[in-house]
């Protein structure tokens, strides 16, 4: 088409609107269903899909009780079912086996370097140097599976089958221990003994109602390690599906090094990581104890070494490291499992009633296979005993008929057989067509019937389906049972971590200065101090001693109390001018810290006085909180401005200075507590108009030398005008303690 001008050609585009619900239904629905389903959660034979292909391509190719074949060959094999790739058939290979110790009960017995599933950083052998075959234990996993116990399908591109689902004997889905991550979802299974399970499932199939938990209390974990038990918490677990319980290292005390030597971790932590944390915890000076912490695992175990100084308390050391590293963990139960093609999350006895409901189709399927094979072999038997009656007829029926195509139909003719039976008879070589053989194959009919109503008997009672799986259950427990490998510890009684112990407790002198800066000194470096540093027009108001644990309580002129721990504020050296408080607390602009307290018992009480000539006593009590809180807003009243503030340990006098140069003293007994920390107190100098409070002291810092004349029993009162001579020191001051 030719262009009639010059003017540029323009496409244009099509956009076809699309609901977002119709986009997610065409496309991220059948990926997340895919994934659920085929990939990431297990289904209730304890094995996801990409499990159940390794394991049974392996048994096809002879490796149950053969020889050891190169781990390579397995992969290319088990590629046949499984199109995700050699790498991914193998880590699954990988997880499966003994080397590895990740499972409870392995499936794959192992020769080579497979890594160690709490190494992070231990990576396997290639699969062409390693190798593999079946553990003894799968015998359970396939027995019947030529019984037609369970469905088979055919794999992704129509070449072979595989079967649905693998009917194990044991309930293979508590045994071991399973997580996956779909869309939308997740899976974490925890393993359990496997003798209690089998218990547990053979108590259950005789009574649905007895109670599991006393049978397999708690989980089972092939890297041991201790299992702080709460059973309220289990017995959740149990019911529900979900919850989570505290994994514990177990470790050993060499006093005479000073070594601790830690021999078991909880099955989600790694070696590398806890290394890695207790080393950051000595860089980071949390923990002083420890000179040095080194991996010594070899081929006889795992092993992580820590040496500590021998002045450390080693029990005290190993609280820290539980609170602040992998030593402890908690593990996550999220029962997740596919039944029927659908997720549900099940409790303990739910998941062993959906097992022993499926058990029992794989059963009837095996009695039912067995039966018709008997019934089979009955009905050839049934033919071939006719014939006994007269041998010599059946020779001459065969040797008279011309054409072999009528030696079947003959024969059924001449004996009253159906085609099948006459197959058979057929089929028997001719030195074998004499009255002893016939006799002897005909011998068992009698065992043959009795074995077959013994079968029609057991369809016919569910009771004996369970019974098979019972004894089932018993052999596997002969076979297979280990002795629980975690230990249970009862929580309740476990040592906990207390924070303190992380506190290194030392007696320190706290300085505040008139424009807010504070200094936290160490007594051992005050000691060898020279001068204080403070800025040239600042001056320190406020010190005293305490010690590193001690709560500090700042009361501002806003009606805040800002509290933090001393401990949390670093140590000065002199020569620092310190910490600016505005900044280090967060204090609000034009706002000033008129009072501070250290307290670690929150005993005794805080009395206040105010411009307007009132005082208040407030419990010290009414300011400790049980959360961490920082700010306590409406700490005190914000009826008149506060002019001092004191901590009172027992009752003492007081002196109360007017502006109109009157003074008043009266005693903190005559102040009543009040419950509230907002009060307005009681007034102790009523005021002529205009006159305002400007000074409140303890008596001991008033300069007063002669305070009989100023005493008065009663409050309110209106103070007396101050005689000359009275003050030793004339120049009020602020002089807070």
């Amino acid at each position: 088409m030719k262009k009639t001008d010059n003017k540029p050609v323009t496409k244009t585009m099509h956009v076809t609107k699309q609901p977002i619900t119709e986009t997610l239904e065409q496309n991220y629905m059948p990926y997340a269903m895919s994934v659920i389903v085929s990939r990431a959660i297990p289904e209730i034979d304890g094995f996801k899909p990409a499990h159940r292909k390794l394991l049974y391509t392996m048994y096809k190719m002879g490796l149950l009780g053969g020889k050891r074949t190169k781990s390579a060959n397995v992969v290319g094999q088990t590629m046949k079912l499984n199109p995700h790739g050699d790498e991914a058939i193998y880590d699954t290979l990988v997880r499966l086996t003994r080397a590895n110790a990740a499972l409870l009960h392995p499936y794959i017995d192992s020769k080579g370097n497979f890594g160690k599933q709490y190494s992070r950083d231990m990576a396997c052998a290639a699969s062409r140097y390693t190798e593999v075959r079946l553990d003894q234990i799968c015998e359970e996993l396939f027995r019947g599976l030529d019984k037609e116990s369970v469905d088979f399908i055919d794999n992704y591109d129509n070449t072979t089958q595989e079967p649905v689902l693998l009917p194990a004997t044991f309930p293979s889905v508590l045994v071991n221990a399973n997580q996956g991550i779909a869309v939308g979802m997740a899976s974490q299974i925890a393993s359990f003994n496997l003798e209690e399970v089998c218990r547990a499932t053979i108590a259950y199939l005789s009574d649905p109602s007895s109670d599991i938990l006393k049978i397999m209390p708690a989980p089972d974990f092939e890297s041991g390690a201790q299992l702080l038990y709460d059973r309220k918490a289990m017995r959740q677990i149990y019911e529900t599906g979900r919850g989570s319980f505290k994994l514990r290292a177990k470790y050993r005390i060499d006093k005479k090094n000073s070594l601790i030597e830690i021999f078991e971790i909880p099955y989600v932590s790694t070696i590398e990581k806890i290394i890695e944390e207790i080393i950051d915890l000595v860089k980071k000076n949390k923990i002083r104890e420890i000179n040095d912490v080194r991996d010594e695992s070899d081929k006889d175990g795992f092993k992580i070494t820590i040496d500590h100084k021998r002045t450390a308390d080693p029990e005290t050391l190993m609280m820290k490291l539980y609170r602040f590293t992998e030593l402890e963990k908690s593990f996550s139960c999220n029962f997740n499992i596919l039944i029927n093609g659908s997720p549900r999350v099940l409790g303990v006895k739910q998941i062993l009633g959906e097992w022993t409901s499926w058990r029992r189709s794989c059963v009837r399927k095996e009695v039912s296979f067995d039966l018709q094979k008997k019934k089979e072999r009955l009905h050839l038997m049934q033919g071939l005993e006719k014939i006994l009656l007269d041998i010599d007829l059946a020779i001459r029926i065969i040797r008279q008929t011309e054409m072999a195509a009528d030696v079947v139909p003959n024969l059924m003719k001449g004996f009253s057989i159906d085609e099948i039976q006459a197959e058979y008879v057929a089929d028997i070589k001719l030195r074998n067509l004499n009255r002893q053989y016939i006799l002897n194959k005909t011998a068992d009919l009698k065992i043959l019937r009795i074995e077959i109503g013994d079968l029609q008997n057991v369809l016919e009672n569910p009771e004996k389906i369970d019974e098979i799986i019972i004894e089932e259950l018993n052999n596997v427990i002969v076979k297979y049972s280990k002795p629980r490998k975690t230990l249970l510890v009862d929580e309740s009684g476990a040592a906990e971590f207390d924070e303190d112990i992380m506190i290194e407790d030392y007696r320190v002198k706290l300085f505040l200065t008139e424009q807010g800066y504070f200094k936290k000194l160490p007594l051992t470096s005050l000691r060898s101090a020279g001068e204080l540093k403070t800025k040239e027009d600042d001056s320190i108001f406020v010190e005293f001693e305490t010690s590193n644990k001690s709560d500090l309580l700042f009361f501002s002129d806003k009606c805040n109390v800002y509290k933090t721990k001393v401990f949390e504020i670093k140590d000065h050296k002199p020569s620092d001018l310190g910490e600016y408080l505005p900044n280090l607390l967060g204090m609000d602009e034009g706002e000033n810290i008129v009072f501070m307290h250290s307290t670690n018992e929150y005993n005794g009480n805080i009395i206040l006085g105010f411009a307007n000539g009132k005082v208040a006593k407030v419990a010290l009590e009414s300011y400790e909180t049980k959360t961490n809180r920082k700010k306590l807003l409406n700490a005190f009243s914000d009826a008149s401005p506060v002019i001092s503030i004191y901590y009172l340990e027992q009752e003492n006098d007081f002196a109360v200075f007017s502006n109109i140069n009157k003074l008043l003293i009266f005693n903190s007994a005559q102040i009543p507590l009040k419950a509230t920390r907002t009060n307005n107190g009681v007034q102790v100098m009523t005021s002529k108009k205009g006159s305002t409070v400007i000074k409140f002291v303890p008596i001991e810092a008033s300069s007063i030398v002669d305070d009989k004349y100023y005493r008065t029993k009663n409050i309110p009162a209106k103070g007396f005008y101050i005689k000359e001579g009275t003050l030793s020191d004339k120049q009020l001051t602020l002089d807070v303690q």
